[in-house]
This record gives C-alpha cells, sequence and structure tokens, in this order.
C-alpha cells in the first residue's frame, strides 16, 4: 500500500470514531423500581421518596433525563406480589425495596436483578443474604438496627415511667425479626418487671389485646419494629392513649402519629443512602459485594402533648438527652 493511501485510511478511520463513539452511547434512561410499603397517598411515604430522588440527583441521576424511576406502592402482602412482579417485568438495572415483606416478594420474582432494601430487622434470619458482611446474591441494603437496640427501649420505658413494673411487648410473631426483638428484651429485662406480648395481626385484635392488658395496674407498652405498625401506627398509638399506657415506639412515625416515645434510626437518611448504593450498581458494582449496613443515626424524640394526655411527666434526665421534644 502507498504511503498517501494509508494516510487517507487513517484519516478516514479516525475521522469515524467520533461517531462510532456516539452511537455506542445509549439515549435511553437507566430504569430503578421502587417498591414502597405504604400508600400512595401517604405523607411520610412522599417525603422518603423525595430524599430518595434528591439524593440520586445530587449523584448525577436525574429523574426523567439519565433516569426513570418506576414507583409501586404495596402497604399489604398481595399488593407487593402484584407490583414485584410488574416492576421485575420492566426489566430495571436495580430495585429499592422497603421492609421485609416488599423484599420477599421480589426474591419470589427474580434472582438476577440487583435489589437495594431499607427498614429491614434482620436479613440474615429472613434469608435475604448470606451474611451482613458478604451478602452473596443480588441482595443488599440497610437494617433498621442491631437486636441490641431493642433492650434499650425496656430501658427507655423504665425511665420515662419508673412506676411500670409490667410491660406488654407488640410484635409480629411469624418473622424472625419479631421474635428476635422480643428476645432481645426479655434477656435485658430485670426480675422486677413482668414482660407479655402481645401479637400484632389486625386492627381490633390489637385494640382487645391492649385493653385486657391495661386492666391491670403500672403497665406499659413496647412496640417493636413491624410491617402493621408501618402502616397503621394511629391505631396503635390510639389504643395506648385511650388506656393511659405509656408507650416506646420503634420508629419516629409513631410520635408523628401521637405516640409519647421513640427511640429508632432517620428513616430519611437511609433513602439517602440507599441512593448511594443504587449509584454504585448502576456503575458496575454488585450487590453481593456490598455489605449490609446498619443505621449510622438514632434519634430520641419524646411528644410532650401525649405525654400531658395521660398524666406523665417525664424527667429532665431524659428530656435533657432527646434529640427532639413536640410540645
Amino acid at each position: 500500500m502507498r504511503r498517501r493511501d494509508f494516510v487517507a485510511l487513517i484519516g478516514g478511520a479516525a475521522a469515524s470514531w467520533p461517531l462510532l463513539a456516539g452511537a455506542g452511547e445509549s439515549s435511553v434512561p437507566r430504569r430503578v423500581g421502587v417498591l414502597m410499603n405504604l400508600a400512595a397517598d401517604d405523607a411520610m411515604g412522599g417525603r422518603r421518596l423525595t430524599a430518595f430522588r434528591q439524593a440520586l440527583q445530587q449523584l448525577g441521576w436525574t429523574d426523567g433525563s439519565k433516569l426513570q424511576i418506576d414507583v409501586r406502592w404495596a402497604k399489604d402482602t398481595e399488593l407487593a406480589r402484584k407490583y414485584a412482579t410488574e416492576l421485575v417485568a420492566l426489566a430495571p438495572a436495580v430495585i429499592v425495596a422497603a421492609t421485609t415483606p416488599q423484599v420477599a416478594a421480589l426474591q419470589q420474582a427474580t434472582r438476577t436483578v440487583p435489589i437495594v432494601f431499607l427498614n429491614v430487622v434482620d436479613p440474615v434470619g429472613s434469608g435475604m443474604v448470606a451474611s451482613l458482611a458478604r451478602p452473596g446474591g443480588n441482595i443488599t441494603g440497610f437494617i433498621v438496627f442491631e437486636y441490641a437496640l431493642a433492650a434499650k427501649w425496656l430501658q427507655l420505658l423504665k425511665e420515662i415511667a419508673p412506676s411500670v413494673t409490667r410491660a406488654a411487648v407488640l410484635r409480629d410473631p411469624t418473622t424472625a425479626a419479631g421474635i428476635g426483638q422480643f428476645a432481645a428484651i426479655q434477656a435485658a429485662a430485670s426480675v422486677d418487671m413482668e414482660l407479655s406480648v402481645i401479637d400484632v395481626r389486625d386492627a381490633d385484635q390489637i385494640g382487645r389485646d391492649i385493653a385486657s392488658f391495661a386492666k391491670v395496674a403500672n403497665g406499659g407498652l413496647i412496640v417493636t419494629a413491624n410491617q402493621f405498625g408501618a402502616i397503621h401506627p394511629d391505631v396503635i398509638v390510639a389504643a395506648a392513649e385511650r388506656h393511659e399506657l405509656p408507650a416506646v415506639y420503634s420508629q419516629p412515625y409513631y410520635v408523628t402519629a401521637g405516640g409519647l416515645v421513640c427511640y429508632g434510626h432517620d428513616v430519611l437518611e437511609d433513602y439517602r443512602r440507599a441512593a448511594g448504593y443504587v449509584d454504585r450498581i448502576l456503575k458496575g458494582a454488585k450487590p453481593a459485594d456490598l455489605p449490609v449496613q446498619a443505621p449510622t443515626k438514632y434519634e430520641l424524640t419524646i411528644n410532650l402533648k401525649a405525654a400531658k394526655a395521660i398524666g406523665l411527666s417525664p424527667p429532665t434526665s431524659v428530656l435533657g438527652r432527646a434529640d427532639e421534644v413536640i410540645e
């Protein structure tokens, strides 16, 4: 080949390189599924989704531009199964799911699509991951807390209501999380504290069980993390107030609904952190290589209006530690 022809060939190829590179870049937005555990009109759910979207945008993923976020609202198990199948059919790059039933529904629908979970208590005991440090499959995410935290709820109940000698623990007995939380509370209970269990099933049954427990004096409630409470915190809060029972809750939405005291993690911060994992997965990371993380921030919230309603005056030692006091 003559030198002149060779130079012309190379020049032509070089001129076409930008076009070839551009052709290889897809203008189609990456799809991210989100399976929420609340109703579409739930204000709390809206705030969580907003925090997630804003965190993604800060990482360079703008919904509607580089990214398409498909949201499904599944406040019960039946809807979770339906929408899990829908989201997987959209072939997303990753799905974010809140709480154990939603993740379980997704596990039935796919073993390959990456999943980032939130608000799960015991992903190892629930069979979602092999271990916290090495999830090992297509799922990773952020736990609500470690079981040791449950013991602090009992301690807090005694501090805020020293006269309490009986505590009913509201839990979901069908999950490893419900069993584990009660076990941690039971292990921390002193000999002068009588513990009992109220299994969370439906609104009417919870009301009857709390009413029955309240017939004997010096009682209090500890409300563990459970799916029913996430959807209907007002039912539990109203029952506690009706029977003038001091109650310590695991999640801040109970206090928003009028509950007395909450010691739990910052839920909005977890949605922001989940956006970070989504960003890493979109850039090529595998869930199996991303460790399950615990919350980095816990908050103590006290509702003085709720305390006044049941004739309780929280001690200054507890008020002084509170991150938020609702007047």
